[in-house]
């Protein structure tokens, strides 16, 4: 604590300790977010930024251990940069939405004491479980072909990739590919394959059965293959 304090009233020095001291902790709130596009040690500066803004507004009257104060504080700034400065950009409405999910499930998730389902989301924000969806997939980072759904396939997969040195081209062309199918087409595959969720979770989520997620997904993957082949 006398560390945290000398650091908090601009102790440089006890700034860069306080941040070697809590390696562990920034790094273990870093590898959440490894993969998604951005280089680990950019993601790493972006935790100790996270780390010092946490220093900064501790209230050490409070009794809150600190660690418990700084976690969201060094995520919150992770995700802020991937959402706003990430590689994908997304409208101001699309951004407030996002903002305000991550808020109610940082709530529930305190309240909870575990991770919020759809429906305590929905409930929470009053947005819909389809209207939770498409704010999640447009402010997340792009994922890679190899991203497994909770069944074990993946895009690379099933639409017969073999070449991993043409990966950024093909996943170009994949995400334009699959911007041009139709709506519920598009929603399934991305549920599915960028998502990881099984064909149960994506019925719920698009309200729909099984049964026609099956259909949905089969036609969505034909129409991708015809187009990679095109």
């Amino acid at each position: 604590m006398e560390l945290l304090r000398a650091a908090q009233e601009g102790d440089r020095d006890a700034c860069e300790r306080a941040v070697i001291e809590n390696n562990g902790l920034i790094w273990s709130v870093v590898r959440r977010y490894c993969g998604r596009g951005v280089d680990p040690e950019d993601l790493y500066q972006l935790g100790c930024l996270g780390f010092l803004k946490a220093i900064q507004g501790f209230d050490f009257s409070y009794g809150t251990c600190f660690s418990t104060y700084a976690v969201p504080k060094i995520a919150g700034e992770i995700r802020r940069f991937l959402r706003d400065d990430g590689a994908v950009k997304v409208g101001r409405s699309v951004r407030e939405q996002a903002q305000t999910l991550y808020t109610a499930r940082e709530r529930l998730r305190h309240q909870l004491g575990r991770e919020p389902v759809l429906s305590e989301l929905a409930e929470a924000t009053g947005m819909t479980a389809e209207d939770i969806a498409q704010v999640e997939l447009a402010t997340d980072a792009p994922e890679s072909l190899q991203r497994e759904t909770a069944d074990g396939l993946t895009l690379e997969g099933m639409l017969g990739t073999e070449a991993p040195e043409e990966g950024l081209v093909e996943r170009i062309a994949l995400r334009e590919a699959i911007d041009k199918l139709p709506e519920k087409e598009r929603m399934t595959i991305l549920l599915r394959y960028f998502k990881g969720m099984t064909q149960e979770q994506t019925a719920r989520v698009l309200g729909v059965s099984q049964v026609q997620i099956s259909r949905l997904e089969h036609r969505g993957l034909k129409r991708l293959r015809e187009s990679f082949e095109a």
